[in-house]
């Protein structure tokens, strides 16, 4: 509904498309993350699943595309972003190990939401480097129809991409950081790989904010270049627990 706000032949109804848009995605946020809490929070503990993983980035999909509604330009952005999160959280729900949660000090689950909140809002990043480079795409070659008014402009689009980079940059880097004051011996706990890869991801996202800031970068080499990064960050994170968790059957903690 909200994407329909956006076009010109339905226009008369704008304001009801917006309306109805708003409340039902208002409403599926909540539903979500009161689920989600119950999922997670088990016996005392936290289960942090893949499935539980990518449900919570999945709502944190659907509050940015809530929030960015408020800008008109975006909201066929903030459609988009809101049937993804359905999708994921369709396809993955919520899945709980077997007994209890994992009881874990309040330094190790300040970690674990900061990364997990580093990863989401990347994510979120991801969707809309790979909108800019439609976008690119669709105006070098000229394909100029009633579709165009679900895109921002271009130029709003890197804008929005350059600062959520710049916040996923600082989050991730937090996240690093609380790593390696509260995890006590990565190479036992199997994290080395995950830390590796993170550090290597970090490095990337920091090239193309120091390419933006003194060269001017911009365009598919920064959106590659994005995209680069945050396939090394899914790998680190998810690549590594799948491999962990369903091949070699050990836990993160």
């Amino acid at each position: 509904m909200l994407g329909l706000a956006r076009l010109p032949r339905f226009s008369a109804q704008k304001n009801l498309s917006l309306f109805v848009g708003l409340v039902c995605g208002v409403s599926g946020l909540v539903w979500h993350a009161v689920t989600l809490w119950l999922l997670i929070h088990v016996l005392g503990g936290i289960a942090l699943s893949i499935g539980n993983v990518a449900s919570f980035i999945g709502l944190q999909l659907a509050l940015i595309a809530l929030i960015g509604s408020a800008e008109s330009s975006l909201r066929g952005l903030s459609a988009g972003l809101l049937v993804l999160a359905g999708l994921i959280t369709v396809n993955t729900g919520g899945q709980v190990p077997a007994g209890a949660g994992n009881p874990m000090s309040w330094q190790i689950e300040l970690h674990i939401l900061v990364s997990l909140f580093a990863y989401g809002l990347l994510t979120v990043g991801a969707i809309v480097a790979l909108y800019g480079l439609i976008q690119d795409v669709r105006l070098r070659a000229g394909m100029l129809s009633s579709v165009n008014q679900l895109f921002a402009p271009l130029e709003t689009t890197e804008k929005l991409l350059f600062g959520i980079t710049s916040t996923g940059f600082l989050a991730l880097l937090v996240a690093v950081s609380t790593g390696f004051a509260f995890v006590d011996n990565l190479f036992a706990q199997h994290l080395v790989h995950k830390t590796a890869l993170s550090l290597l991801a970090l490095l990337l996202f920091g090239l193309l904010l120091g390419g933006r800031r003194f060269a001017g970068w911009r365009g598919k080499r920064a959106i590659y270049l994005y995209l680069g990064g945050f396939l090394i960050l899914c790998l680190a994170y998810f690549g590594t627990r799948f491999v962990l968790e369903d091949i070699l059957g050990r836990s993160w903690g």
